[in-house]
């Protein structure tokens, strides 16, 4: 027997929830939908408290290994790279909220080398730099590089000018891992670049991918370590 539903009446739905789920299912979470009310974006993770110690103190920062420029087809290695910097004193070493910023030495890079024969580089900077340390897992640090604040130039074969952040400040983001000494580390990390010159250089480049390691040791106490925790 059919049964009608008199003028007026509203017709009872139950609410169903759909789970879009598959590979990948790990890191992109599952996606719930009620058919009966309108889907709500969930707020992003709020940033994790941060300490950096010690307080106060100097530090420097030492290449270890190599540091490597890509543009285009184009490699600018080099083996010799520095900066100084110091922890906020307390209590602007800790955030509850987020990360913690100081400013460092515009960092310095020598004995460089390229990848094209018969081309020498050298890489200047300048500017105010500064990093921000967010303990997590891991923890990270993002290196701040100034308008134009690194510029590379070839010579020989191939005469180019490669300079890094030429729209505004620009941010690499690296880990930072605790140890004795400690380190931070950046591996194909984009920055965007102007490519000018002629023959041989990657003019057509928007982008220099950045890869270094620095070990960060203590210079007002070397018996202690700069750490980043929660």
């Amino acid at each position: 027997m059919r049964h009608h539903l008199r003028p007026g009446t509203p017709r009872r739905t139950s609410a169903r929830t759909l789970l879009a789920a598959g590979t990948g299912i790990a890191a992109t979470g599952a996606l719930c939908l009620a058919v009966t009310a309108p889907a709500t974006a969930a707020a992003p993770a709020a940033a994790g408290s941060t300490t950096v110690t010690p307080a106060g103190h100097a530090f420097a920062a030492k290449l270890s290994g190599k540091a490597t420029f890509k543009a285009g087809s184009v490699t600018v290695t080099c083996t010799v790279s520095d900066a100084t910097g110091k922890v906020p004193d307390a209590p602007a070493n800790h955030n509850d909220a987020g990360a913690v910023a100081s400013t460092i030495t515009a960092p310095t890079y020598s004995s460089c080398t390229t990848s094209m024969p018969g081309v020498s580089a050298t890489v200047t900077t300048s500017g105010t730099w500064g990093v921000a340390m967010q303990n997590g897992a891991p923890s990270t640090a993002a290196m701040n590089i100034p308008q134009g604040g690194v510029v590379v130039k070839t010579s020989g074969l191939a005469t180019c000018t490669v300079t890094a952040a030429p729209g505004g400040p620009a941010t690499v983001n690296g880990t930072w891992t605790n140890g004795a000494p400690s380190s931070l580390t950046f591996s194909g990390a984009s920055v965007p670049v102007t490519v000018t010159g002629g023959f041989g250089c990657p003019t057509s480049a928007t982008t220099s991918t950045f890869g270094a390691t620095y070990t960060v040791s203590d210079t007002t106490d070397p018996a202690a370590q700069i750490t980043v925790t929660g």
